[in-house]
């Protein structure tokens, strides 16, 4: 289900911290544990220097501009951001996903509302990572009181550095305190999953289409950290489209994402619905049933502290109640996601 592979849009993750977090860290660390996806860094550096720009092309030993395996890493301020994001979102570039890498002196909502505000068609907002460093946290709070702003705003948030203190359940209560429904994920080097900020291509090639199981992941003894949960839905009852978005509407703190396939029934005979939620945002790609195919909705849900059985209830509820009409206003809140799809203006 890579964007790419289905013609998609590719995501955009924003990734801030303030300096000395590890933001630089976490990014290298998905550079080297990303499988087969390629992605396409942004690296907005503070000072003339480009020592974050340099680092990142480092750790792969290639030029600054163009990495060996495929990455590109710009230093980049505002008004270039379009362009970069023209270059990598290229088809001829083969890029599954672009994180941008703020300055740990910027504000990262300024990326986001950028991002958010691009025309291009061919990318899509993947979502604000904050990156904390446990050890400062405290003093930066006290320094920079602009960071508590901050994690109001984000997605996802990666307290980096929890090796380094021994109150490290004091302080991820305290992350979670001013978080604005973000899951909030330990961790040490900056190791966390790259599954939880985007899709992994398999490294080899698979015979025949990707089975559902094969977007699971629920032994994590071996990940690096195993903070975090992965929840699978499927079903063979299409779901109704108002009582799905009230469910989405309404997710609880700590689900950072959903995706998969969405069938709607006879509300659309026609498509299915791909469905890519980040934090408060979503979307809904309306695609033709592939010929053959069973119809059924599969959805995989990550987040941080999520009740696995709670979920899968509030999507069985959301199940269509069989009647073979459909309410004429149903699909109105699930358009509201769809780029481009004519809206009601009274809806």
């Amino acid at each position: 289900m890579s964007e790419r592979s289905s013609g998609r849009q590719i995501p955009v993750v924003v990734l801030a911290g303030f300096l000395g977090s590890g933001k630089t860290t976490l990014l290298n660390h998905l550079l080297h544990r990303s499988g087969g996806s390629r992605i396409g860094a942004v690296v907005n550096d503070f000072g003339a220097i480009e020592i974050d720009a340099m680092a990142v092309a480092g750790a792969l030993g290639d030029a600054t501009v163009s990495l060996g395996n495929g990455c590109l890493c710009c230093a980049v301020d505002g008004g270039e951001l379009d362009v970069y994001l023209e270059r990598l979102a290229r088809p001829s570039a083969g890029i599954d996903v672009i994180v941008i890498e703020a300055s740990g002196l910027a504000e990262p909502q300024e990326l986001v509302r950028m991002v958010l505000a691009s025309e291009h068609p061919g990318i899509v907002y993947g979502g604000l990572v904050e990156v904390v460093d446990a050890a400062e946290f405290d003093d930066t709070r006290t320094r920079h009181p602009e960071i508590d702003r901050h994690l109001g705003l984000a997605d996802l948030v990666v307290v980096n550095k929890v090796d380094r203190v021994t109150d490290a359940a004091r302080v991820l209560a305290l992350v979670r305190s001013l978080v604005d429904r973000a899951a909030v994920v330990p961790a040490t080097y900056g190791r966390v999953d790259p599954e939880f900020l985007f899709d992994c291509r398999p490294s080899e090639e698979r015979v025949g289409q990707l089975s559902f199981d094969d977007l699971r992941h629920d032994d994590h003894a071996g990940h690096l950290h195993a903070a975090y949960d992965s929840v699978s839905f499927a079903s063979g009852r299409p779901l109704d489209p108002r009582r799905l978005i009230r469910f989405l509407d309404s997710r609880p703190e700590g689900l950072y994402r959903i995706k998969g396939y969405v069938d709607f029934g006879p509300y659309d005979l026609g498509n299915r619905y791909a469905v890519h939620a980040v934090g408060r945002f979503l979307r809904f790609y309306p695609e033709p049933w592939p010929a053959g195919e069973e119809r059924l909705t599969q959805l995989v849900l990550i987040g941080s502290g999520i009740d696995a059985t709670a979920l899968r209830g509030e999507l069985e509820a959301c199940g269509n109640d069989g009647a073979p009409h459909t309410d004429d206003h149903g699909m109105w809140g699930v358009l509201r996601y769809v780029q481009g799809a004519a809206e009601d203006p009274a809806a």
